[in-house]
């Protein structure tokens, strides 16, 4: 890497180095905290994988961070590559608790994580067998995939049956989904940085751009605020929704049982990670009474912090209809809903096992049999679950036919609003599209010499500030196309028969919008080129792409013009 050299290292790579070692040195304590819970749950095998792993990340990161202490602060350039190599390496690092936890734990003592009753397939390590999902974390590419997911929010997991991992690894799950879903880059700089510390160039290379305050520090210690505060009203509500729900499921449950669960999908669902800790998602509860407590707090994440911020400190939810994004949000949630349910309302009879024949209203509907109603509940949550890029899942997609997961692949797409937790193009940059698209068609009617203006989102641009707004976002969305187009006609020759392009279309669209719903195909036995690809497109997808370009450019040629 070029730039400006102090001895043998270069400025640039003196400042990367340095931010990124902030980065490992968050992460470090995230593991030791990690470390303490894994003592308190008498998990002493995942207590030692997770102090292991702290240790080597604060080793690294230390060394990076400490060594290179006086380097410059960053201008955008950097910010982006360490934005890009920040994620790449928290999510290398925070692979460690898995690999290490899997390899020190006995095949005898995972068998003791494992529910009593449970009949599931034996995994074989080493001469041996067990029926516990840490198995799989033994390869590190499993390892990796799963900590990449976590930390970019995406929620597609190798633990096939998540209540057979230790409690240590089902927090470590939820605590990077928590972390990483806010932002790496949101955490390390309302602890670390200083103001004036070049704190906004890693602010905006982490696909960011609002601010609540002037000062990025005080916009992120805000945001940090409104999440603990959402996850614990978030937790309460799910506690007391899972102890009223009265299927056989939810009633097996001890109170330390259900507010275990309900902490780790509040965490999960209000960043809209959707990673769970029951055996298939929230249709484990087969509740529509935590499924419609879920449903607000999936929204609320998909709303840009600077809104809740207004709402909160105004007390005024009229805010809500004033931003944009969040109009259209609503809008697309209730049209999406509306539509996905009227097609898989009329697949009922095309589709075998999709939708149940049991009713779970208390009264009959005339114009609705037991699987209509059930369809119309299914399109509700996971429309809402994949526009809000949550991944909570609560229906067996893969049974739907190609026309609804087409639907949900334009959800995953889109995403909610920029600012918020979700991944996708977003709504603001779809709707600049839109607008772009009519206002370049609009000026072949204008004379010559008019005075062209755009409005976009109550501001008045001019021809030259639209035309870069417009630019800047189809060459965003243009690349995240390709990308997922290319993603899915790889994985459609390598995922095996059983699966059509609807589903490889489904599960990359998934991958890359930071989803994390799953038509099937991911799992410890897809083909290792899909599971590295699934990580690449993990990657971009938080990023937005551009820095992950920087990052390689910059890997290639450095980071001079």
């Amino acid at each position: 890497m070029s730039g400006r050299h102090e001895g043998w290292i270069s400025t640039d790579l003196r400042i990367i180095s340095r931010d990124v070692g902030s980065l490992l040195l968050m992460e470090a304590g995230l593991m030791t905290i990690t470390t303490l819970l894994a003592l308190g749950f008498g998990e002493y095998h995942a207590a030692l994988g997770c102090f292991l792993a702290g240790g080597v990340a604060a080793a690294v990161g230390g060394l990076a961070n400490r060594g290179f202490a006086d380097a410059p602060a960053p201008k955008m350039k950097h910010g982006m590559v360490i934005a890009a190599g920040g994620w790449l390496g928290v999510a290398t690092f925070g692979a460690l608790p898995f690999l290490f936890t899997a390899w020190l734990t006995p095949p005898a003592v995972m068998d003791t994580f494992v529910p009593v009753g449970a009949a599931w397939e034996p995994i074989r390590v080493g001469g041996t067998t067990t029926h516990s999902s840490l198995a799989y974390f033994r390869n590190p590419l499993h390892a990796f995939f799963e900590s990449m997911s976590g930390w970019t929010g995406s929620g597609l997991t190798m633990a096939i049956h998540e209540p057979s991992l230790p409690r240590t690894i089902q927090w470590w799950r939820s605590f990077i989904q928590w972390v990483g879903g806010v932002g790496v880059i949101v955490l390390t700089v309302s602890i670390l940085a200083r103001p004036g510390s070049g704190s906004y160039a890693l602010y905006r290379s982490e696909a960011r751009e609002e601010k609540i305050h002037p000062s990025v520090v005080s916009t992120v210690r805000t945001v940090w605020k409104l999440v603990v505060g959402y996850t614990l009203l978030s937790f309460v509500l799910l506690f007391a929704a899972i102890r009223a729900s009265t299927s056989e499921y939810a009633a097996s449950l001890s109170p330390w049982e259900a507010a275990w669960q309900a902490l780790n999908h509040a965490m999960t669902g209000l960043t809209t990670g959707g990673f769970s800790v029951t055996d298939n998602s929230i249709a484990t509860y087969n509740s529509p009474l935590v499924e419609a407590v879920l449903l607000p707090v999936m929204i609320l994440g998909a709303v840009a912090f600077p809104v809740h911020y207004v709402v909160l400190r105004d007390r005024d939810v009229r805010e809500l209809v004033a931003d944009l994004q969040t109009r259209w949000l609503f809008v697309l949630l209730g049209l999406g809903v509306a539509v996905l349910s009227v097609q898989n309302v009329l697949s009922v009879p095309s589709t075998s096992g999709a939708f149940a024949t049991r009713s779970f209203l208390p009264f009959s509907t005339p114009l609705l049999d037991a699987a209509g109603q059930d369809a119309i509940r299914d399109s509700t949550f996971q429309w809402v679950s994949a526009l809000t890029c949550t991944g909570f899942q609560s229906a067996p997609i893969g049974r739907w036919l190609a026309g609804a997961k087409v639907m949900v692949v334009g959800a995953m797409v889109l995403g909610g609003a920029a600012g918020s937790t979700v991944g996708g193009i977003k709504i603001v940059r779809a709707y600049t599209i839109a607008r772009g698209i009519v206002w370049q068609f609009s000026r072949v009617f204008l004379p010559r010499n008019a005075v062209v203006t755009a409005r976009l989102g109550g501001r008045t641009l001019d021809q030259a500030a639209m035309e870069r707004e417009f630019g800047e976002a189809a060459i965003v969305t243009l690349l995240w196309l390709i990308a997922l187009v290319v993603g899915s006609l790889v994985l459609v020759n390598v995922a095996g028969p059983e699966f059509g392009y609807a589903d490889a279309l489904f599960e990359v669209a998934s991958a890359q919008g930071n989803v994390g719903l799953s038509s099937g195909i991911t799992g410890p036995t897809m083909s290792p080129v899909a599971e590295a690809m699934f990580v690449l497109n993990m990657w971009i997808g938080r990023l937005e792409i551009i820095p992950v370009l920087v990052f390689v450019r910059a890997g290639l040629y450095g980071l001079d013009p």
